[in-house]
Order: structure tokens, then C-alpha cells, then sequence
């Protein structure tokens, strides 16, 4: 495509979501890497929810839940998921849509290690999407928790990642007069050669 240059020039997709969240981290004033993931439930109703992105891989994108929380439940029934990173500061943003799978292995050992001890406690805690009583009661949880795991808790097994591997990708940057540029990636099977298309603003 003649006309795909600067900051949507290459081709590769990943490395130039990668462009761009890094320079996001330099203008972004707050977690330049959250992303609005969107899951359906087995009505098919929409659920949208903001998370934090924690690493773009040659081929996926990574997040990390509580597998029984909503969105865990409602990706596990479907396999699929979508999500938008939007950027106020840069006027940019990219749309992903694609197949999800599991990442509980030693990767997901290893961030939950990075995590903070209360973060990794909190993981433990708390029953997410489920009702509480009151907040109280979820610290009281975390104070049993923090006596019987101790300083190095591991990973609780109903916790890890998500790898989010697209069909499509769709990067957006602002126009003047709402002429904004759009360029469509798309395939049919991760084993395909990504199609790409610019699209009408």
C-alpha cells in the first residue's frame, strides 16, 4: 500500500503497536497500556471493562486476571475477546479483535512474582465480580490470607494470563476535519498472511 508511511509504516503489526505504546509511555500521564477489553456473555450482551496490557509479543497481546472473574468466565466460553488502546496525548488508537487462550505457565509465575506482595495477596483475596458483603470483610480476607501465605505466596491457580492472538488489527490516527487515517489488518486464521486495507475515516 503506497501510501502506508510514517507512523504506520512496516510490516509488522506488533512492532508498530509496540512504536506506539512506547512513545505513549513518554506522553500518556497514566497507564498508557490500558486497554477497554471487551467479552460477550452467553446471551451475547456485551461487557466492557478496562485492564492493563503487560506485554505485546511477535504474535499476541498478554493481559493477566482472575480466571473466574466475568471476563475470565465469558472468554473461556467463547475463545474470543476484543479490546481499544486509546491515547488522548497522541490521538491515536488501535482496535484488536482476535482468539484468546490461556498463559498459566512459568510466564505468568514469573509476572505474578513482579507483582507487589500486596498485589500478589490480593490476588488471593479477593473473589472477583462475585458479590461482598463489605469492604471490611475483603480486608479481614486479606489479613487471613497474609497469615497463612506468608511473604512469598504463589501464583493461586484460578489467577494467570490471557494471550489475545488477533485476526484483525486496526490502527486509527486523528485527521484534520474527522479525515482521520484508518489501516485495517486482516486474516482469516492466525496462519494466514495478514490483508491489509485502508479504510474510510
Amino acid at each position: 500500500m503506497s501510501d502506508r508511511g510514517g507512523i504506520f509504516a512496516g510490516d509488522d503489526p506488533f512492532t508498530i503497536a509496540r512504536a506506539w505504546l512506547e512513545e505513549a509511555g513518554r506522553s500518556e500521564p497514566n497507564d498508557p497500556n490500558a486497554i477497554a477489553l471487551a467479552t460477550a456473555d452467553p446471551s451475547g450482551l456485551p461487557n466492557v471493562r478496562m485492564v492493563l496490557l503487560k506485554e505485546i509479543e511477535d504474535a499476541a497481546f498478554v493481559f493477566y486476571t482472575n480466571y473466574e472473574s466475568a471476563k475470565g468466565e465469558e472468554i473461556e466460553a467463547t475463545g474470543k475477546a476484543a479490546f481499544v488502546m486509546h491515547w488522548k496525548s497522541l490521538r491515536r488508537q488501535i482496535r484488536v479483535r482476535g482468539l484468546v487462550t490461556r498463559e498459566d505457565g512459568p510466564q505468568a509465575d514469573r509476572y505474578y512474582e513482579s507483582r507487589s506482595l500486596k498485589s500478589r495477596l490480593g490476588a488471593w483475596a479477593s473473589q472477583q465480580s462475585r458479590p461482598l458483603e463489605s469492604r471490611g470483610s475483603l480486608m479481614a480476607e486479606v489479613g487471613r490470607i497474609t497469615a497463612q501465605k506468608g511473604t512469598h505466596p504463589q501464583r493461586p491457580p484460578f489467577w494467570g494470563g490471557y494471550r489475545i492472538t488477533p485476526l484483525e488489527i486496526e490502527f486509527w490516527a486523528d485527521g484534520s476535519f474527522r479525515l482521520h487515517d484508518r489501516f485495517r489488518w486482516r486474516r482469516e486464521t492466525p496462519a494466514d498472511a495478514w490483508d491489509i486495507a485502508r479504510l474510510n475515516p
